[in-house]
Order: structure tokens, then sequence, then C-alpha cells
């Protein structure tokens, strides 16, 4: 009869250690995990909101009349030409100049020479990718790059900081 009562007092200490305590904590740690997600989700949005409205705000300031894309990408094409158009896997040869939305330019063709890249393979920032393939060879556009079609969150860690939206001005030179 001992036995039989120490081994259902241990079945029963052992029943309420992993009844009570195995479900309770997960279902706390998920609670957990799903608030932790929605305030990123809350400071991400916010932090997207203010972005659109500061390039609004320039947008404004200079009177430009601008397009969007699906992804948010603004461009402006404000000298067309007439030459061939940009397509993927195509080289294409440009000058530029990159300001951050403050107008302090990060890089220029000016110093570094024109930039050839390879659509869809040149390892450069989305938004510029997607900028150049609305383009004609002798077209001039401006293009305000948002950070999530940038260098995002970390910046190019050497000219461009994080979040950093990009105002690009560039001339598509050639098309090969």
């Amino acid at each position: 009869m001992k036995c039989l009562f120490k081994i259902g007092f241990f079945a029963s200490i052992i029943f309420l250690f992993f009844s009570c305590g195995g479900n309770g904590n997960r279902v706390v740690e998920k609670q957990d995990t799903i608030n932790y997600k929605n305030s990123f989700v809350k400071v991400n949005k916010k932090l997207v909101k203010t972005e659109d409205e500061q390039i609004n705000d320039l947008i404004n300031r200079y009177g430009w009349k601008m397009n969007q894309t699906g992804t948010g990408l603004r461009y402006m094409i404000y000298k067309k030409g007439s030459g061939q158009k940009a397509g993927r896997m195509k080289t294409a040869k440009i000058n530029y100049s990159v300001s951050l939305i403050t107008g302090d330019v990060c890089y220029s063709s000016k110093e570094e020479g024109p930039k050839d890249l390879l659509i869809g393979k040149s390892g450069e920032i989305s938004g510029l990718e997607e900028g150049i393939l609305l383009l004609r060879v002798g077209d001039k556009a401006k293009l305000i790059i948002p950070s999530h079609l940038a260098y995002g969150l970390l910046g190019d860690e050497n000219k461009i900081p994080k979040r950093a939206t990009l105002v690009y001005d560039i001339e598509l030179l050639e098309i090969k």
C-alpha cells in the first residue's frame, strides 16, 4: 500500500510539473514574441511614414513632377533621349550624382567617372537598377530612392548612412 502511495505521489508531482509549467511558459513565450513583433511592425510603419513625408516635402519644395512605381521609387525624366531602351542583362553606362535627401553629395561621376553596370547582375542597389530600366539612351532623370530600395538599415559603410533616402541625378549614356 505504501509503495502504491509513493508511486501515485511521484506520478502526481511529475504530472503537475509537466502540465502546469510546460504549456503555460510556451503560451507566455509565444505572446511575448507576438508583442515583440508587433512593436517592430509599429516602429517600422512609423519610420516608413516619416521617410515618405520627407520625400514628399523634398518633391514639393522643388516643384518636381515625379511619378511613383509600386515599390516606392520616385522618378522624373527631365530630358528625353531617343536612343535604345535599357533592359535586363544589358550593360548601361551612366553619368550620375548621388545625394542624401539633405542635398549632401556622396558620390559623383565627376570625381569617379561614368559607371558601367550590368542591369540585373550589377550588385548595385535595386532602386537604381529599377530607375535605369525606365530610361532610354540620352535620358536624364532624377530618382528618389527610399532606404528600402537603397542601402537599408546599414548604409554603405562609407559615405551613405543607415536608413538614407538617396537622390540620384543620372544620364543614360549608352546601352550595350
